[in-house]
């Protein structure tokens, strides 16, 4: 179309359409890259193939004022306006950016595609517009649970691929997919084996009516088949990494991934821990990593990526753990609100490729597989799988298989009357990693950690079950009376001291919960708390270089003589602490 004839129309519409946005000069870089989010869902919601982002238009009357914005000669930072409003979009938007005269005056359009199997977001965040204004999606769920209900009946995996048959499939993925669907169908296991493999093909979701769907060629197809999946791509990438991240071997797999993931499995190094009797852990040996936990992560990766992005599932294997990465936002938000919940998502990327993989016995029913491995690793008594969901569009899971503390582990198997939520919330604390609110509060009400944020220990009752006593007494908090009897005991010996001899004396009993800077922090509250408000002690001379005696000390010089000539005569007595 005519770019003149399609800014007439846009110009001719009411002021409060969604798909719709006029500016004049605003060219913040963050609100343009807002506006796409909004503006490319509101297009899937009502139905719209596209819509656009004008500048040069007077929003209120629809007049044209021209522009002086020139988005080809605008950066941010040093990267190119264009590329960095792309970067920060996912998934990828093919927003075309046209500027031309109308009317003698300068105008810019961007032509916004309309979202299509997954909300658009910008910078991690999804945006909606709302009457003429731009919102959070989150704010809206009724709108958000309507943009959604549009993608699931547009479900990417289950679109019909022209031109692909049933000699597109890999005849053995095809003798592999039948076994596995008899061990999760046992009832229907005699009547399958008289199915021809149309009739399978349809029963277990992977077709429809006999003809060819794309979850058919990701999880059956032949590998010369995959060009039907084109542009999206359906890779699995194994990296072996050694000591200091250096790469070791590597090894890629496409279609048919039902094969791939046993393919990958066996090239895994699922070493054997050994443990003495005397010393162990564990009754005779454990693996480092449990292989339905492998699988499960693996398939829940296969299930959930975003293959529009033609990007690769990694499986990278370093000495100790198995990183796993998919591109695709994690739908239900946090891993803590899946596994409390314990029920299928409201939303789903690929709902086919989903339920085709559940009646394949590759995944649990849905929802159920993510709180299954934090309850099998727990059983292993090793750390808790960790999510990482920071990175927008990219879903990372680490599975660390290596027991990372002895003592944190037998707290594990003397405590078996935990909560889950309670144990990955402890897991957080033994890798130092911070807490929610909730998880603080719960485990601080349950007497189950210690200290103040962010440096968090076990409680002593935890630490009688794991036999970390000492640890426990040295990093808890004594009494402030305890430090208080100590300055007193100081002061009263010695008659004065300044405030460098009360840190040498304080310094290494305080905590060890508190790192060096809040020590001395610690330090010095305390000694103001004594002189303000306790009223025990009191500060002699310039506040640098002055000293600290008792409050109901005499006046300075006389104490001091007489405490240094009581000191003079017992030469077996400790001198004061030099500064």
């Amino acid at each position: 179309m005519n770019l003149n004839t399609l800014l007439r129309e846009l110009t001719a519409l009411p002021s409060e359409v969604e798909w719709v946005e006029f500016k004049c000069n605003n060219q913040n870089p963050e609100e343009m890259g807002e506006y796409l989010s909004a503006l490319a869902n509101a297009a899937a919601l009502l139905r719209k193939d596209r819509a656009y982002l004008v500048w040069g238009i007077e929003d209120a009357t629809h007049k044209v004022v021209g522009t002086s914005f020139k988005p080809r000669q605008m950066k941010k930072g040093n990267e190119e306006l264009e590329n960095w409003l792309g970067r920060l979009l996912q998934p990828r938007l093919d927003f075309r950016v046209h500027e031309f005269a109308h009317e003698g005056k300068p105008v810019v359009l961007f032509e916004v595609p309309a979202a299509s199997h997954t909300p658009v977001r910008f910078s991690g965040e999804e945006f909606i517009r709302v009457g003429s204004y731009k919102k959070k999606l989150k704010d809206y769920p009724e709108k958000e649970r309507a943009l959604w209900a549009i993608f699931q009946k547009e479900d990417w995996s289950a679109q019909l691929l022209p031109g692909a048959s049933l000699e597109d499939l890999d005849p053995e993925a095809l003798v592999f997919a039948r076994q596995e669907y008899a061990k999760k169908q046992p009832r229907l296991a005699a009547e399958a084996k008289q199915w021809d493999d149309r009739t399978f093909l349809n029963k277990a979701k992977l077709c429809v009516q006999g003809k060819v769907t794309r979850t058919a060629i990701i999880l059956l197809g032949r590998s010369e088949a995959e060009h039907f999946l084109s542009p999206a791509i359906a890779r699995v990438s194994w990296v072996l990494k050694g000591e200091g991240g250096v790469e070791k071997d590597y090894r890629h797999f496409g279609p048919p991934l039902i094969l791939a993931v046993n393919q990958v499995f066996g090239l895994i190094r699922n070493l054997t821990y050994r443990y003495l009797p005397n010393a162990s852990l564990f009754p005779t040996e454990v693996t480092q990593y449990d292989p339905w936990v492998i699988r499960e992560t693996l398939h829940n990766s296969i299930a959930h990526e975003d293959y529009t992005q033609a990007g690769r599932i990694n499986v990278v294997e370093e000495p100790d753990s198995l990183l796993f990465t998919n591109l695709g936002e994690f739908l239900p938000g946090s891993v803590e609100e899946v596994i409390r919940r314990d029920s299928p998502p409201d939303f789903y990327r690929n709902r086919s490729l989903a339920e085709a993989m559940v009646n394949l016995n590759m995944i649990d029913t849905i929802g159920s597989g993510i709180k299954r491995m934090f309850r099998v690793q727990r059983q292993r008594f090793f750390p808790m799988p960790d999510y990482d969901l920071k990175e927008p569009g990219r879903v990372k899971v680490r599975i660390i298989g290596k027991v990372m503390d002895e003592k944190y582990t037998r707290m594990l198997m003397n405590r078996s009357d935990l909560e889950l939520m309670d144990v990955i919330a402890l897991d957080k604390v033994q890798k130092r990693r911070p807490l929610t609110d909730e998880e603080f509060r719960t485990l601080k009400g349950k007497l189950l950690i210690e200290g103040r944020r962010p440096n968090l220990f076990v409680s002593a009752e935890v630490a009688a079950a794991t036999e970390t006593r000492a640890d426990y007494i040295k990093k808890r908090a004594f009494d402030k009376g305890h430090y208080k009897k100590m300055v007193l005991a100081y002061l009263g010996q010695y008659g004065h001291a300044t405030t460098e001899e009360i840190r040498k004396l304080l310094r290494d009993k305080v905590s060890d919960a508190l790192s060096a800077p809040q020590k001395l922090n610690w330090i010095r509250n305390l000694l103001g708390f004594m002189s303000r408000e306790d009223g025990t002690i009191r500060h002699e001379g310039p506040k640098r270089g002055g000293r600290w005696v008792l409050a109901n000390a005499p006046t300075e010089g006389v104490a001091s003589s007489q405490k240094m000539g009581a000191a003079s005569q017992d030469p077996g007595q400790e001198p004061p602490i030099s500064s």
